[in-house]
């Protein structure tokens, strides 16, 4: 896989100017959060699809690798979210997959859509996809090891860091919400614009 832009090299490298999918090893899935208080941002590296339980699995492991241990007190987690994609506001599957989380921590989940066309103001779009995408340009993506490795070595002057890690996982597509979850659901809607704000609360709080 081949990016646009340039990079400084001792020999030049000949790459097609389309990426062909029957030639590639395999596909590169980024799926970031980023902590505003501090600054830095957490992109895991999917192998497999974007879905909503791909979503679900990036916050999870922010949660554990970091979350828990720099807000341990926090009983309720801002998502400021797209409205489109894997978290999809409009689908049940990205909420089910949400609940499981909120049950799974103990902490209640508080998603906040960006309406459409407005996704452009949501922080991570400006403050740290630019920088990804700087530093992976020019670069023949060879393996997931060095997109990890290029996607660390972004920063800013105003301190921004950021940690990769790769989900080696196969996601199933075309799952179903289960029948039983629109009436079991703990996902509380809000009064006003419900449909992009509302709250996966869980079912024992740790």
């Amino acid at each position: 896989m081949h990016r646009q832009g340039q990079a400084y090299s001792l020999e030049s490298r000949e790459v097609y100017d389309h990426d062909f999918s029957y030639l590639h090893e395999g596909v590169a899935i980024p799926h970031g959060i980023y902590d505003l208080k501090n600054n830095t941002a957490y992109i895991n590296i999917g192998t497999s699809k974007d879905t909503s339980e791909f979503a679900c699995d990036s916050i999870k492991r922010w949660w554990y690798r970091r979350g828990r241990y720099d807000y341990s007190t926090a009983s309720s987690i801002l998502i400021v979210a797209d409205g489109g994609g894997s978290n999809s506001s409009r689908h049940y599957l990205f909420k089910q997959d949400l609940q499981k989380l909120s049950d799974e921590i103990g902490v209640e989940l508080r998603v906040a859509h960006y309406p459409p066309y407005t996704s452009k103001w949501n922080p991570i779009e400006h403050r740290v996809f630019p920088h990804v995408t700087r530093v992976l340009e020019g670069f023949v993506l060879e393996s997931y090891d060095m997109v990890k490795e290029l996607i660390e070595t972004a920063q800013t002057k105003t301190g921004l860091k950021i940690k990769a890690s790769i989900i080696d996982k196969v996601y199933k597509t075309g799952r179903k919400v289960a029948k039983c979850f629109k009436d079991t659901m703990k996902i509380v809607f809000d009064d006003k614009l419900g449909k992009w704000n509302y709250v996966a609360k869980p079912a024992v709080v740790k």
